[in-house]
């Protein structure tokens, strides 16, 4: 069986998700999907909205074939990192080409940046170095080093735009694991990926989703821009959490954790660099919602989505050592599958070169127990009383 492999977040599944996987199926001539996705807390260093396993269940009721948990470690990491964690899987499970949505929509301008910075690495590298050293942010200085390289030339990738960021990262990624994989890209539609949702149109961003229901919108008005099924497990998740994951919703156990902690410790958890832990601190003694927080804390030099992936390790626990203790993933973690997937883990499972694992209590190296505990953490900011969810709920299963 030939298996095209996506890479994805799911923050809730929407019609733009189901295009993708359709278009990621014809253009790999492909006979599933397998989707790697982003478990309780996401790469924009945010609580997913909701939990993986109505995700999951968003995902397969769509057409996916396959979903496999992409670890905490990556599914909260910069770019490259999160790129790296999701190709070592899809090309752990066998897939034979990976597919991602991008603003550029074809594959030769992206093959043309990776060989052009491969070739001026050392380059590129200093470029970025003497860019920091002006105050910019990380974000900015990839930015500046790259069109200083290119020259805004045609024939390159427009890295300035999130999806190409990523795409470009999943190339370099396959590329340094050496994979066999083939990379497909197809035309994203509708609305970018941070647009809010604009009426009409069948097809809006996650954010903007998440951002009309925060201001009052209903699940059911939301149903333009997502298949039938997703909104009804949106449904069911409001009636199981009566909330949705935000860090509105977990900012009273945010700012806790924070204060309890103190500088001294802050500085040791993932991402806290160059003395933010004093201004994160006080910044949570002044501030009494997290809106309030975040324009107290953020900055040129430190962006939103970086300062809260900060905030995310600050919240689960999970430190400098912690990270650098990683090197890649160290499992497969099953979360759902369709018959199709069913026959095709029977057909491959013996060419599967990491551990499949459907238990949470097979879960027993670093990389596994970190993933259940950011499900504890998870849980407890969503209110729920079922704390060991990770452990009763089996991989999902759409006959």
């Amino acid at each position: 069986m030939k298996a095209v492999g996506i890479i994805v977040e799911y923050n809730p599944f929407h019609n733009g998700h189901r295009h993708h996987a359709e278009q990621a199926r014809i253009s790999s001539g492909a006979d599933l999907v397998i989707a790697v996705m982003s478990g309780q807390f996401l790469q924009r260093g945010e609580p997913a909205f909701t939990d993986k396993w109505k995700r999951t269940q968003m995902a397969l009721d769509a057409g996916i074939d396959l979903v496999i948990e992409l670890p905490y470690v990556y599914a909260t990491a910069q770019a490259a990192d999160f790129a790296k964690g999701g190709i070592a899987l899809l090309d752990a499970i066998g897939c034979d080409s990976f597919c991602f949505g991008s603003e550029q929509g074809t594959i030769d301008p992206f093959l043309n940046s990776l060989q052009l910075l491969t070739e001026q690495s050392d380059n590129y590298q200093q470029l970025i170095h003497d860019a920091i050293q002006t105050g910019i942010s990380y974000p900015k200085a990839l930015n500046n080093s790259y069109l200083t390289l290119t020259g805004k030339q045609p024939n390159f990738a427009d890295l300035t735009q999130p999806n190409n960021i990523l795409g470009f990262h999943y190339l370099e990624a396959a590329q340094n694991l050496g994979s066999s994989m083939k990379p497909l890209t197809i035309q994203r539609i509708g609305a970018n990926y941070h647009d809010s949702i604009e009426t009409g149109l069948p097809i809006a961003s996650a954010t903007g989703i998440r951002e009309a229901f925060f201001k009052g919108d209903s699940v059911d008005e939301l149903s333009t821009y997502m298949p039938e099924s997703s909104i009804a497990l949106l449904k069911k998740a409001q009636d199981e959490y009566s909330c949705f994951g935000s860090w509105e919703q977990f900012y009273p156990l945010l700012r806790f954790t924070i204060l309890r902690a103190g500088p001294e410790q802050i500085k040791h958890y993932a991402e806290v660099t160059e003395g933010i832990e004093n201004l994160i601190y006080q910044s949570a003694k002044t501030a009494d919602n997290f809106e309030s927080f975040i324009s107290l804390v953020k900055s040129k030099r430190f962006t939103r989505t970086r300062i809260q992936r900060m905030l995310t390790h600050i919240y689960t626990g999970f430190t400098w050592s912690m990270l650098r203790s990683f090197d890649s993933p160290t499992y497969v973690r099953l979360l759902g599958m369709s018959n199709s997937g069913k026959h095709y883990l029977n057909h491959k499972k013996k060419n599967i070169t990491l551990p499949l694992i459907s238990r949470a209590a097979d879960l027993g190296d670093p990389m596994g127990k970190l993933d259940i505990h950011a499900t504890t953490m998870y849980l407890q900011g969503m209110g729920s009383v079922h704390l060991k969810k990770e452990f009763t709920t089996p991989p999902i299963y759409r006959g």
